[in-house]
């Protein structure tokens, strides 16, 4: 069975928890922490909405790739992995996604 794409970024960054930060980018910015992972993050979604709002679809696929590798970092520095996300998406897939958001307003 092949792993998905997603799957083995993930896996790959959570191999570089820990390690030396000059060895690699990934490892660099996991042992910065979670808030500069978050900014990082957060710099990553700017782009990509910046980019689909400039109808540039190349820029959007590019942007939207950092954003995935940045998202998982962040989730590495918060002990948080794929099948934690997964667990929830799961749990909503039986309610209407209107629903969903109204029962998430406290």
């Amino acid at each position: 069975m092949t792993t998905h794409p997603l799957d083995r970024l993930f896996a790959t960054i959570a191999s570089r928890k820990g390690a030396d930060p000059s060895s690699s980018y990934t490892a660099k910015l996991l042992a910065k922490g979670e808030l500069h992972c978050a900014k990082k993050m957060g710099e990553e979604a700017v782009e990509t909405a910046l980019a689909a709002v400039g109808q540039d679809k190349t820029a959007l696929t590019a942007e939207s790739a950092d954003l995935l590798y940045h998202l998982m970092v962040l989730w590495t520095a918060c002990d948080v992995t794929p099948e934690d996300v997964y667990a929830v998406l799961t749990s909503r897939e039986s309610r209407s996604g209107l629903e969903e958001k109204a029962s998430r307003k406290g």
